[in-house]
This record gives structure tokens, C-alpha cells and sequence, in this order.
């Protein structure tokens, strides 16, 4: 099938954000066009969902195929935030009723049943094909907002340049229309408005460490919290950890720690990258429980993040809207970076 050359609304991204947004738009019977770079299945962090989700699920019938799926429920999750104070259980169902639960979800799953979604609610969706530009037509949009007058003004975006990455063919689409949701890329934001703002303060200047392990324990035996995700703070505070079931056998662990922390403790202990994981691991104590030495396995590579607490300073402009991790993400501590990019979503969509 080969990429319009017109269409109503170009979606770039297609991840949850994007996914959503072709779906609900092309369900009002509105022509859209979803490029997504990579080719799916793909990978992507972020497993742990918020109950809303499925109430967005449902908006587009799509939640059905979610409960079908296998991913593992989430009930809830424990949060252990200091070694001399009980733990805390967020009980969703407790909240919202029997149907108030969530999902752990493998990315790479969750994503391309979002994106062919789109595609069966009508729109016409393209993965393997990466946008390498917006053109613009020069008028402004600049408006009552003082600051915007401080920003590039490109003009409206009118048309949009892609590559598949299959074959290296290229082309030109041009829309009425244009929704960013190309994730931390950002690519209005970061390529033509120029107005992302990190945030500055040392408690959000972190860095992640993840990857996936077999041979793990299960949280909360014999209790209702038993195999939720679980997160417990370092010892020293200086970040947390986080454990969450997948339903393929194996669990998430990731390590979030303070720039400035991680950066002094490897040098003064001699450490890189995969030792200060494992050392941080060993020593926080409700983990190292479920992480047992003589069973569990670390399966993956381990990855890394940092500087991901960011925003634009505006999400919008005429006939242009960012969303997702295109416009904003701040620290992930509550999970609730596919919960913002769809809310989004649903302001735009019905405001």
C-alpha cells in the first residue's frame, strides 16, 4: 500500500499516543494518515499501567482485545518508601470496583495492538516509514502568548516528507492537519518550535537502569497483592527501584538513581554501569528477596535512560497538536506515562 499524498490529519508516531489518536479520528469518520518509524514489533520501556487505561480502551473497543490477550491483571502495587515503615498497597480495585484493574504489559505487544487498531477503526497506517520533515507555509501562530513570540515561528505545518525504511523510497504527503506524537524525539518541538524546557531540579535528574529476569520470586503471597508490581526505595533514598510481573515468565527490574549519586558512588567504588545495577539490586532488601542469588537470572542486556523530565511550553498550536512523550514526560515513579498521553488525547479529540 503506498503512502497518500493528502490526507485530513497526519499522525507522526505510532505509539500508544498517536495509536489512540488515529483510532478515535478515524473513527468520526475523519481521513487519517499514521507513520511510524520503526517497524513493529518494536521495543519500548514503560510496562506498567493505571486503571484508565481500559476505560480509553473501551472508548475505541479495543479493551475487549486487551483482557484477551494474556497480559498479566494489576490489581495494584506496594510502594516500600522507607526500610522503617510498613509498606503501602494502592488497591485499584478496591477504588474502582471489579473492573478497576490495570495491566503489565509487554510494549511490543501493547503498541501494535494500538497501532493495527488504527488501521481496522479506518485509518490508513504505515509502519517502517520515518517523517524527515515538516514544510510550512509561513503564516504565523504566534498569537496572544508572549511567549511564543520568543520561539522559532515556522508557520502552519502543511506537508510532511517520509522514507520507508524497507527500501529507502521516499515521498511527500500533504494534510490540513498535523499530530506530533513521535515520542521523546519530539520533533516539533525539538527540530522547528525549539521550546522544549528540561527540568532543572537535581530531584528529577536521574537515571535509569533496567533489564529483564527469569527465576524471580512473587510479591505478596497468599494476600490480594500477590504477583503485582512492587517498588522500593534505595536504602540511602538517593532513588528507588522497580519490579514488575510480565506475563511471559519473565519480570522488569529497573534501577532509578540520582545523577549525581550514581556518578560519585561508580567512582568511589569502582563501579560501571552494571556493577552499581547489581550492587543496588543486592542491597535493597524487599528486592533482593524476589531477585533470590541461587535462582534468578538476568536474561536481558542491560538499559539505560536519563534526562527524561521535559515539557514543551505549549502542546499546541492552530491545526497542530503534540501529545504523548512528544509534549512532556516527568519522572515515572507512578507509572503514568501512557495514562497522560492518551488523557491528552482525550481533551483534544472531544474539546
Amino acid at each position: 500500500m503506498q503512502v497518500p499524498t493528502k490526507s485530513t490529519v497526519l499522525v507522526v508516531g505510532g505509539g500508544p499516543a498517536g495509536s489512540y489518536c488515529a483510532s478515535a479520528l478515524a473513527r468520526e469518520g475523519i481521513h487519517v494518515v499514521l507513520l511510524e518509524g520503526d517497524k513493529f514489533p518494536r521495543y519500548h520501556i514503560g510496562e506498567s499501567m493505571l486503571p484508565s487505561i481500559r476505560h480509553f480502551l473501551r472508548f475505541i473497543d479495543l479493551d475487549s482485545t486487551f483482557d484477551s490477550h494474556g497480559f498479566r491483571v494489576k490489581k495494584g502495587a506496594t510502594f516500600k518508601l522507607n526500610p522503617g515503615m510498613p509498606d503501602v498497597y494502592t488497591d485499584f480495585v478496591a477504588a474502582g470496583g471489579p473492573q478497576g484493574y490495570a495491566y503489565n504489559v509487554v510494549r511490543s505487544e501493547a503498541d501494535e495492538l494500538l497501532f493495527r487498531h488504527a488501521g481496522k477503526s479506518g485509518a490508513d497506517i504505515f509502519d517502517g516509514v520515518k517523517v524527515t520533515g515538516i514544510e510550512f507555509d509561513g503564516c504565523s501562530f504566534a498569537g496572544d502568548n508572549p511567549d511564543a513570540v520568543q520561539l522559532p515561528n515556522p508557520g502552519r505545518p502543511v506537508a510532511a516528507t517520509w522514507q520507508r525504511k524497507e527500501d529507502g523510497s521516499s515521498g511527500r504527503i500533504e494534510f490540513d492537519y498535523l499530530v506530533d506524537a513521535s515520542g521523546r524525539a519530539g520533533l516539533l518541538s525539538t527540530k522547528y518550535l525549539k521550546n522544549r524546557k528540561y527540568n532543572d531540579s537535581p530531584q528529577l535528574k536521574s537515571v535509569a537502569t533496567w533489564g529483564y529476569w527469569t527465576g524471580h520470586g512473587t510479591h505478596g503471597v497468599g494476600t490480594e497483592r500477590e504477583g503485582g508490581p512492587y517498588f522500593e526505595a534505595l536504602p540511602d533514598a538517593s532513588g528507588w527501584i522497580w519490579f514488575i510481573p510480565l506475563h511471559t515468565g519473565k519480570v522488569s527490574v529497573g534501577v532509578v538513581m540520582n545523577q549525581n549519586v550514581s556518578t560519585a558512588r561508580k567512582r568511589a567504588e569502582g563501579l560501571d554501569g552494571k556493577g552499581l545495577y547489581h550492587h543496588s539490586v543486592r542491597h535493597t532488601p524487599g528486592i533482593a528477596r524476589l531477585l533470590p542469588e541461587e535462582t534468578a537470572t538476568l536474561v536481558s542486556e542491560l538499559q539505560s535512560a536519563s534526562d527524561w523530565s521535559y515539557s514543551a511550553s505549549a502542546y499546541a498550536s492552530p491545526y497542530t497538536r503534540l501529545v504523548g512523550d512528544a509534549a512532556c514526560f516527568i519522572d515515572p515513579f507512578f507509572s503514568s506515562g501512557v495514562h497522560l498521553a492518551l488523557l491528552r488525547n482525550g481533551v483534544y479529540i472531544q474539546g
